[in-house]
């Protein structure tokens, strides 16, 4: 591999640069006009203009990836990192695509297939929904048999859209119609299922990578609970407050299942934990936005690893995966204290340092944030030999990041960290929402 395509902006793709520049690949930059300030052009080989202010051009980008001599094309996460369709054009035009295949990409995205797949591999789903529901009376009819509350998921759902909890059999029209209804907005497809909602569930999940040919390792857990309206805010790696013996059961589960569909790449695993049991949720086909974590606690550059493992095989073994200490990441979004975007110059932007802090970003001063993506501007990423520890240097990085011009989410996740039950490792994903209302 020689040369590759960012397909992405922000902080991953200045990631991508970074894994690729250290393994001696040139990069080309494929950039939307209104993100010409994008600090990873600097740093590429190559920029591609692609569009005005969309990344989904699918055609556009793989003609950028053709025309510059690329080899292959890296989606990062978002955007179309999760498209089947765009993963198979850049396969029928002869570019490796630095992810799993088109095909396991689409199984995985219904996510009424990937629950049937992964029960008949033995790994039980949420109860609920074997298809999909099409109509109130079938939901209805579900729903009396699981009981309240449910939620309401698009079936080919991601980042908190197309989701409805529903407590009560008043709200369960309006809630299933408002899912459809967005699901079919967002993603293009109204198709909804019914699951079981879990009120007092954490959610955990398990990094894995796999080769396309049954070899398949993981690099531990993840506890992901703190979430607002289903989009994760804290990450932290190991899952606190669960035995090893148990996590380590997880783990041997989802790499038996994972080498059982021969899947290539990086992929997370994703559950609900109540009651001493796992459920499987959804498996994503990509990198995760909080995977510093699990390289924070195991040594190893997943996005370099994702990169060697489109080229080649795997070239790590489980008994190479190590895990030592604790990780805990804070998403710092440009947003004000009703969760609104809040786009604007910034002034003045001071990250923390220090041994184990780490801050992935694409941000400076001078930077003009724009309001057409994603509202998140860094991820601050510490790490120390136990849970404790790590803790008290978060508050320590938190209190010395200093990002003016615009307001972002600092202190909310101040009071978080501050607060007992989070110190105390014992949340559910309704915490976040309980506490701010």
């Amino acid at each position: 591999m020689r040369k590759v395509l960012i397909a992405n902006r922000g902080e991953i793709a200045l990631r991508i640069q970074r894994s690729c520049r250290e393994l001696g690949i040139q990069t080309v930059a494929a950039y939307a006009a209104v993100d010409r300030e994008q600090l990873h052009l600097k740093f590429a080989d190559e920029i591609v203009c692609i569009s005005k202010n969309d990344y989904l051009c699918s055609e556009n980008l793989v003609s950028a990836a053709l025309t510059t001599g690329c080899d292959a094309v890296h989606p990062g996460y978002g955007f179309l990192s999760e498209n089947a369709e765009f993963c198979r054009l850049v396969e029928d035009n002869g570019l490796t695509y630095i992810g799993p295949t088109s095909e396991q990409i689409a199984e995985m995205g219904n996510k009424i297939l990937a629950r049937l797949a992964f029960s008949a591999l033995g790994i039980s789903p949420v109860p609920g929904s074997e298809e999909e529901i099409d109509n109130l009376h079938d939901a209805a009819t579900l729903v009396s048999q699981i009981g309240y509350p449910v939620v309401v998921k698009a079936a080919f759902g991601g980042g908190g859209r197309g989701i409805r909890i529903v407590n009560d059999e008043a709200k369960l029209e309006g809630a299933f119609s408002a899912a459809k209804a967005e699901a079919a907005a967002v993603f293009g497809d109204g198709a909804v299922y019914i699951e079981k909602f879990l009120d007092d569930a954490r959610h955990i999940e398990v990094q894995i990578f796999g080769d396309g040919k049954g070899a398949v390792i993981h690099f531990g857990t993840r506890e992901c609970s703190i979430q607002r309206r289903q989009q994760k805010v804290i990450e932290e790696a190991p899952a606190p407050n669960i035995s090893q013996s148990i996590l380590d059961a997880l783990c041997e589960r989802a790499v038996a299942a994972v080498a059982a569909i021969g899947y290539r790449n990086a992929g997370t695993l994703e559950f609900l934990y109540q009651d001493g049991e796992f459920y499987f949720v959804e498996m994503n086909t990509r990198i995760q936005v909080e995977h510093p974590v699990t390289e924070a606690i195991t040594g190893h550059d997943l996005l370099r690893l994702q990169i060697e493992t489109a080229d080649s095989n795997l070239s790590l073994t489980q008994n190479d995966i190590m895990f030592n200490g604790s990780a805990i990441e804070c998403r710092i979004n440009a947003e004000d204290d009703f969760y609104l975007p809040s786009p604007g110059l910034l002034t003045e932007v001071i990250f923390p340092g220090g041994v184990g802090v780490r801050v992935d970003s694409h941000i400076y001063a001078g930077y003009r944030v724009p309001h057409q993506f994603d509202s998140l501007v860094a991820k601050l990423i510490v790490w120390d030999r136990d849970r404790p520890r790590t803790l008290l240097k978060m508050k320590r990085a938190l209190e010395e990041m200093t990002i003016t011009g615009i307001e972002t989410n600092k202190v909310k996740l101040q009071n978080i960290l501050a607060h007992e039950k989070f110190r105390e490792g014992k949340v559910n994903i309704r915490f976040l929402d309980q506490l701010t209302g």
